[in-house]
């Protein structure tokens, strides 16, 4: 690793985070076993103090009994016996007059109290030296008396326990730190990748895809957050590119005839009603082309996330019932029957002029291709357009499939190959589990061959069968944006025959959940 590599190492958050922890575990880790090293030594020391104690009060008690022979006595017997247990009795001059103890400085003896001494003793190898702590106590006649255990062992045993811990400490350090070190090259080699394919994709190449290793950390689910937006980015600059793309092509014909009968009524002869006949329908012309850029840039401010601010609660009944009610004289001038069947209320949270206008985009697209059908066998009229609401708990799983692709458009691909919704709104799961509000729109006309039903959302898209009719290709493109901005879909299926048209939203908060899940994302 270069010198740079090892210096952007060092400067990882998760380096520092790292030694940070380390720092802080040391020292809780210090203060813990200080705390069981000290409480343990105050322990062994007072037992130690506690049992010289005893013992002294006991030779004491033999001398009452008995003076001065009868001490000597006891601690001559005492000091046959092998162990850790020392005694020294000294005359007034500090002379041995009995014990375990070879000679001892006289200036020992003079000390009252506890005190620790250095002391030989036979061994093995001829003599060695040890630790001691005692007690010196006072005779009558300026007599000592010396009680002790030997400590060499247990200081032994504390210099092992200080430098286990202290080695204990320092391996911990040692693997932290290596620790630290192997954490920040991971992260940083993930990071390295994501800046890598973030200068691929700020090169233009939008089919990149932030890698991912399914490990499901923090940074995978940032790698997969940021996966669905540039899969949202990659459609919306494809749509751009479509859209430019088909702006130039369908809007290249209408323009044609708009300056064709403009040069024609330029240099031709003509009366003052052909004049008008020309210029009504340049302005019809010129209308249209108005139309289609309006519902451009309706769709563009729908995708953007615009029109949340006019939400409110409104019931999908009563707003289906006022569609129904504009277009009932539309359907008749065509020999339609149109029906709503919107019994009980739906309460749903959303814009209700764009719903409002969704719905009357479906029912004029079921009188434009829709056929009569006559009378049936009981000589009644069924209806050829039909409208209704009806509440559901969650979709099919065909149709909340359905919903999902014609909500997310592409797909776009991870790095792991598994595929990422590039809308993020609700999953084709949340759509089966959630509460919603469904406007159904059925017709008996021609309908939408199944290998189609998705691509006629696209905007300008048009079929063959429809090509002869008004329209510009963008009154479904506009339905399936005012569903998504509300979290919901927009759903084709045949009706055999005709189609049905199912714009799904949810209902009460849901619609608002998945809006400002949208905004997060």
């Amino acid at each position: 690793m270069t010198a740079p590599s090892k210096l952007k190492l060092f400067r990882t958050t998760a380096f520092r985070l790292s030694l940070i922890y380390l720092a802080l575990f040391g020292a809780a880790a210090l203060l813990a076993i200080g705390y069981i090293y000290w409480n343990t030594t105050i322990l062994l020391s007072r037992q130690l103090d506690q049992t010289i104690q005893a013992e002294l009060g006991g030779l004491a008690e033999q001398y009452r009994a008995g003076g001065m022979r009868q001490l000597v006595r006891t601690v001559a017997e005492r000091s046959e016996t092998p162990g850790n247990s020392l005694y020294y009795v000294a005359d007034s001059d500090g002379r041995r007059i009995a014990g375990n103890l070879g000679q001892i400085s006289p200036q020992l003896l003079q000390e009252t109290g506890s005190v620790e001494f250095a002391y030989e003793r036979p061994s093995t190898n001829g003599t060695e030296r040890r630790l001691a702590f005692a007690k010196v106590f006072q005779l009558p006649g300026d007599n000592r008396l010396l009680v002790g255990r030997d400590i060499e062992d247990r200081q032994v045993l504390t210099r092992v326990t200080r430098s286990a811990i202290l080695w204990g400490l320092g391996f911990m350090a040692l693997v932290g730190i290596g620790g630290a070190l192997w954490v920040s090259r991971k992260l940083l080699a993930r990071i390295d990748a994501i800046s890598a394919t973030a200068e691929r994709i700020m090169q233009g190449d939008l089919t990149e895809r932030l890698p991912r290793d399914g490990s499901g950390d923090e940074l995978d689910r940032l790698a997969k957050s940021l996966n669905r937006m540039l899969g949202r980015i990659e459609q919306l600059m494809t749509g751009l590119r479509e859209v430019s793309d088909n702006i130039a092509h369908d809007l290249k014909t209408p323009l044609t005839r708009l300056r064709n009968r403009v040069e024609e009524a330029l240099h031709g002869s003509r009366d003052e009603a052909g004049y008008r006949e020309t210029l009504q329908a340049t302005i019809e012309e010129a209308d249209g082309l108005i139309q289609t850029f309006n519902a451009l840039l309706s769709i563009a401010r729908l995708e953007a996330g615009q029109g949340r601010a006019r939400w409110e609660s409104l019931d999908a009944a009563a707003l289906v019932a006022d569609v129904a009610e504009l277009y009932e004289p539309v359907a008749e001038e065509r020999g339609l029957v149109l029906r709503a069947e919107a019994d009980a209320p739906v309460t749903l949270r959303g814009d209700r002029q764009l719903l409002g206008q969704a719905i009357a985009n479906l029912v004029d697209n079921a009188i434009k291709y829709g056929v009569p059908n006559g009378k049936d066998a009981g000589g009644n009229h069924p209806p050829d357009v039909c409208i209704s609401v009806r509440r559901s708990k969650g979709m099919t799983d065909r149709a909340a499939t359905n919903g999902a692709i014609n909500r997310g458009g592409d797909k776009a691909k991870s790095d792991m190959g598994k595929t990422e919704s590039a809308i993020p709104d609700l999953a084709a799961s949340d759509l089966a589990k959630t509460d919603m509000a469904e406007i159904i729109v059925t017709d008996r006309g021609e309908g939408i061959p199944e290998a189609d039903r998705t691509r006629v959302l696209d905007r300008f898209v048009r079929l063959e069968a429809s090509r002869s009719a008004p329209g510009s290709g963008l009154g479904l493109s506009l339905v399936a944006a005012v569903a998504r901005l509300h979290g919901g879909s927009l759903v084709l299926e045949d009706h055999a025959p005709g189609l049905k048209a199912i714009l799904a939203v949810p209902l009460g908060d849901g619609a608002g959940k998945a809006g400002a899940a949208t905004d997060a994302s």
